[in-house]
Order: C-alpha cells, then sequence, then structure tokens
C-alpha cells in the first residue's frame, strides 16, 4: 500500500462514526478488519465470542456509518464478506467535548480505547515465551512525566507521529505486526503537605 493510499484510508472520525463506535463490541469488530483483514460475519462471531447474527447485525451498523463495505471481490451469495473502509482512525475529543448529546458516546468510545490497548499489551505479555526469542529485549513499555504546556504537549506529539511515519512502510519477508501505542494527556498531582499526616 502506498504513503497517498495510507493518508487517504487514515479518516477522522466525525459524529455519525463516533456514535457507531460507541459500542465496545463494534470497536473491537473493526479492529479485527483493520489488523486481521476482510472477514464474515460468522468468522467474526468466532473470534469475538458472539453469535454471527449478532455480528451481522454491527457489521450493518458499522457500514452505514461509513466505517466498514461489503468486499465484493470474496464470498458469494451465501457467503458476504466484509472489510475495513479505512486502514485506522483518528479522533479529536475537541470536535465533540461540547455536544451534550455526544458526551456519552464520546465516553464510551475513549474507555473503549484504553482498554483495548491494555488488552493488547495483556495479550503479549501473556504471549511473553512465544516471543522471548526475538523479542526478549526488544519490546518497550515505557512511561514519562513532564513538565509541559499543552502547545508543547501538542508539539511533542507531532514529532513522535512523524518518527512513525519515517517507519511506515509495506510488509516485507520477516517482519512482526508491531503496535505503538502513544498517548500525552495532564494529570494532577496531588503531594501530601506538611503537618497533614499523624505520625502513628
Amino acid at each position: 500500500m502506498t504513503k497517498e493510499r495510507r493518508a487517504e484510508s487514515s479518516r477522522p472520525i466525525d459524529a455519525r462514526m463516533l456514535r457507531a463506535l460507541a459500542h465496545p463490541l463494534r470497536m473491537r469488530m473493526l479492529e479485527l478488519l483493520q489488523a486481521d483483514g476482510p472477514a464474515t460475519a460468522t468468522g467474526l462471531g468466532k473470534r469475538v465470542g458472539e453469535s454471527s447474527g449478532t455480528t451481522s447485525w454491527h457489521l450493518r451498523l458499522l457500514a452505514e456509518a461509513g466505517l466498514v463495505e461489503e468486499d465484493s471481490e470474496r464470498g458469494n451469495k451465501r457467503e458476504r464478506w466484509w472489510r475495513s473502509v479505512q486502514e485506522s482512525t483518528r479522533m479529536r475529543a475537541a470536535d465533540f467535548i461540547d455536544d451534550p448529546d455526544l458526551a456519552a458516546p464520546l465516553d464510551i468510545y475513549l474507555r473503549s480505547v484504553i482498554e483495548h490497548r491494555y488488552q493488547a499489551e495483556s495479550r503479549f505479555v501473556s504471549e511473553l515465551p512465544r516471543w522471548v526469542g526475538e523479542w526478549y529485549d526488544k519490546a518497550v513499555f515505557n512511561d514519562a512525566r513532564l513538565s509541559l504546556t499543552p502547545e508543547e504537549a501538542v508539539a511533542m506529539s507531532a514529532e513522535v507521529e512523524e518518527v512513525v511515519e519515517r517507519y511506515r512502510r509495506d510488509a516485507r519477508p520477516g517482519d512482526h505486526n508491531v503496535i505503538a501505542h502513544w498517548s500525552a494527556f495532564p494529570w494532577q498531582a496531588r503531594p501530601e503537605e506538611p503537618g497533614t499526616s499523624k505520625s502513628e
């Protein structure tokens, strides 16, 4: 896939998409289609532990939001295949934060994103024995506490995204699928004040 195609297939989430994605199962199904390629409702159902009727219904909702489409190059009249319309999605909470009708979908979506990240990292830890040969000293889980202005945080994130883009290319023999997570958000420090605790 060319870089031009990648840029086209990474789309910002709009309100319609956000409402469709405000469901953990639909997010998981879209994630599987983006990561593993086209699939049937039956195949997705086996992977997510749901019936094909349930996954078929959710696929139609994702299709109505423009997130997935029927893969006309596969399947037949009895077997419908689905694919993700885009390689990835991106969103800015600021686009929805002032709309009270989207407060609940936004909350569900963001919490699901965090949960999916945790699941992906937890899965790697659970499967560590299979990766230990090549990845035992390569996988990285880091965090950093910084003092930044909002503008500096935006600039830093942009630089990280530029680095990621430098490494984005078509798959080659010997490659592994690698997930790179990145977050930058504020947190409130709550230091203990002198004299506020009693000695035991």
